[in-house]
């Protein structure tokens, strides 16, 4: 494929990754699952900390609702969260903007079917037909969706995680390197929950500093944390 790979549409924020093309894969999708379904789509979206996330998830959004689409807004929260809600609350498809351990100048744009999994492939390659002029659909002033909030949704999906352990985690210490990424506001939350005593670096997103020096790909500050507060774990 031209644009998607085995992750999504990814890129360079403003380079090959541009807000254009966000608007017309919400176009794209809008129309798709309207025509599919019969009637308005239902769409979430979650996005990651890096400051380009936010035109994106504009670009998506102006693109799905000028297509008949509701859309509903996770806000900063994880890919996992993300196929959890699409399956969860029955929405017909959810897209993530991210680029997972890229630095903060990439992005991507992840689309999820409404099983909860990657899009098939055959629905990509039209939106990149789409993309590239190759595909027409049309746009009418009473087919236009609404934009909200759905902080809910990664409630939900927080309720649903301290949920599926077994045992609770009373009387552990527990490290967490959040890499100032999508989990920086559910990790902490999650293991508090479960009963740990939890211990937290890198969260503190600033739109630019997400896997800067820090995460799964950098774990000095990890093993700094968990050894200078006699921790019985680190997770980054």
């Amino acid at each position: 494929m031209k644009y998607f790979g085995t992750d999504g549409f990814r890129g360079r924020a403003n380079d090959n990754l541009r807000v254009e093309h966000a608007l017309k894969i919400g176009q794209f999708l809008g129309w798709y699952y309207g025509a599919r379904i019969g009637e308005k789509a239902r769409c979430v979206i979650g996005k990651d900390t890096r400051r380009s996330s936010y035109m994106f998830e504009y670009g998506l959004s102006a693109g799905l609702t000028s297509a008949g689409a509701d859309v509903n807004l996770l806000h900063v929260t994880t890919t996992p969260s993300v196929s959890y809600v699409v399956r969860a609350d029955k929405f017909d498809f959810g897209i993530m903007i991210t680029a997972s351990h890229n630095p903060y100048h990439d992005n991507g744009i992840k689309i999820i079917n409404s099983s909860g999994y990657k899009m098939e492939e055959e629905v990509l390659l039209q939106i990149e037909k789409y993309i590239d002029g190759e595909i027409e659909i049309p746009f009418t002033y009473d087919n236009v969706g609404r934009c909200t909030d759905y902080f809910q949704g990664r409630n939900k999906y927080i309720s649903y995680l301290s949920s599926v352990p077994l045992h609770s985690l009373r009387g552990y210490r527990i490290g967490l390197d959040c890499a100032n990424g999508s989990a920086f506001n559910i990790a902490k939350t999650v293991f508090d929950m479960l009963g740990a005593d939890t211990y937290v670096i890198n969260n503190a997103p600033n739109g630019t500093n997400i896997n800067v020096d820090c995460g799964s790909t950098h774990i000095e500050a990890l093993q700094r944390l968990v050894k200078g507060n006699n921790l019985d774990v680190g997770f980054a």
